[in-house]
């Protein structure tokens, strides 16, 4: 897996240690995952707009219309089918959960 290196604002950082604590996940893995909703939103927005465009071209006044009346929950539909609406906390990388844990014998 390649590497990147970027800058963040103090607050930013702030926001994301705190977001990290919070979900018991790395900060790494919790950026990864918001480029790939940003980028996956792009692609879904880049195709939308194709869509228009093309509906546009053709001058279905209806078909815009009704497009435009179900993106909403189009949107919702598919943030709930690919899991991005609700996730569940992932725990850290080498973290031992509970029942995992080995326990001592009473005496």
């Amino acid at each position: 897996m390649p590497l990147i290196s970027l800058r963040l604002p103090d607050d930013l950082e702030a926001s994301l240690q705190r977001e990290s604590a919070r979900a018991q996940r790395p900060k790494s893995e919790i950026a990864r995952d918001a480029i790939a909703e940003y980028l996956d939103r792009r692609a879904r927005e880049r195709f939308e707009a194709k869509i228009a465009r093309a509906a546009r071209f053709r001058g279905n006044a209806e078909a815009i219309e009704v497009a435009a009346e179900a993106l909403p929950f189009d949107n919702e539909s598919l943030e709930l089918g690919e899991g991005l609406a609700v996730a569940e906390p992932r725990r850290r990388y080498g973290a031992v959960r509970q029942a995992e844990v080995p326990r001592k014998k009473k005496r």
